[in-house]
């Protein structure tokens, strides 16, 4: 019996480092298709000499190719792969905490804070940086909120973390259309309103940079403790039995998760699904078990954004918002997840 265990275990360790070598192979694959899409397309050979030119190498590359490069392409393509990481580690982490695979990163209001903050700081005509900022406070603050509410509660802690997080996004939904309403609907209006569709185009190296860094943080600390989360889907009593503080993790990982999710807001606005769909999907691939799970989940939702990203500047001869096009994808696998469920209930 235990001989037939360790084979087994062996077999799903095996299939594991396939599956993450094949999805870094793909993205690597996926980098580079993504600087050929747009209106100047970038040849592979440009694309390396444009990456060379910064560090002093010489070559006849035009200098258009080199600001494309470095100013427009290499920015986007970051910051999909690592908003796609950010929320589907975050929303992986969250469907754990919660035990329901139908959460999504959103649950505490981090997404709707965002939108609100950002909202009013386009409205106060705010340079863009402080917009990132105003966004990162709007969602840190609605999550705090959510966790200070819910622990005055007497019910279950999770339970008053979702009824609070649902009463936050209500109240700050309600303060994004009240901004809507009496902005100037010939400016300020249309800029609230591309912001929450969603989108790359204005990213730069700096809006990167800055978010990158939370990003960065929220990952490494939710790597660090993967294998943890398997408990937390345990019940709280047996999670302690265990020797494991429940309400000292889950507020790590709740910090963590809302830092994945702020800065990935903050950076390309509001981009939804993603937190919901790819954990699912790297669940087919990889199990159950969290310790595999995180990291597929991240490398998966990076690919997939950065696809969809591509998708949106490519379908039309006008750039598609990229919140709308993961809506579109991800709706009917909501709608499927829900069969699915009522079917193995």
């Amino acid at each position: 019996m235990q001989l037939e265990y360790q084979q087994e275990e062996a077999v799903i360790r095996r299939r594991y480092r396939l599956v993450l070598v094949g999805m870094f192979l793909a993205l690597a694959a996926a980098g580079l298709f993504s600087f050929a899409i747009g209106y100047y397309p970038l040849t592979p050979q440009e694309v390396f000499q444009a990456f060379l030119s910064r560090f002093g190498a010489a070559g006849e590359i035009k200098p258009q190719a080199v600001t494309i490069f470095w100013s427009i392409r290499l920015p986007r393509i970051l910051s999909a792969l690592f908003i796609g990481a950010s929320l589907s580690v975050a929303g992986a982490t969250y469907q754990g905490m919660f035990r329901n695979p139908l959460v999504s990163p959103d649950i505490l209001g981090v997404s709707s804070g965002a939108s609100l903050g950002a909202a009013f700081a386009i409205l106060c005509g705010s340079p863009n940086w402080l917009i990132q900022l105003s966004a990162f406070t709007g969602g840190i603050a609605a999550v705090a909120f959510s966790y200070l509410i819910s622990r005055k509660s007497a019910h279950s802690q999770i339970l008053s973390l979702v009824l609070t997080g649902s009463m936050v996004m209500a109240l700050c939904n309600a303060g994004v259309t009240m901004i809507k309403y009496v902005s100037d609907p010939n400016d300020v209006l249309q800029q609230i309103t591309f912001w929450l569709m969603g989108s790359l185009t204005k990213t730069s190296m700096n809006s990167f940079s800055w978010s990158a860094v939370p990003m960065a943080v929220g990952l490494a600390i939710v790597l660090l403790l993967r294998w943890r989360i398997n408990l937390l889907t345990l019940e709280e009593e047996e999670a302690i039995t265990l020797g494991i503080n429940v309400r000292r993790l889950r507020l790590i990982l709740i910090l963590a998760s809302t830092l994945l999710s702020a800065a990935a807001v903050c950076l390309g606005g509001m981009i939804g699904w993603v937190g919901l769909m790819i954990p699912h999907m790297a669940r087919a691939l990889v199990g159950v078990d969290y310790s595999r799970l995180i990291p597929a989940s991240a490398m998966l939702g990076a690919l997939y954004l950065l696809l969809m990203d591509d998708l949106a500047r490519s379908i039309l001869s006008m750039e598609l918002p990229l919140g709308v096009v993961t809506s579109i994808m991800g709706a009917p696998f909501f709608v499927y997840l829900i069969i699915k469920r009522k079917e193995r209930d």
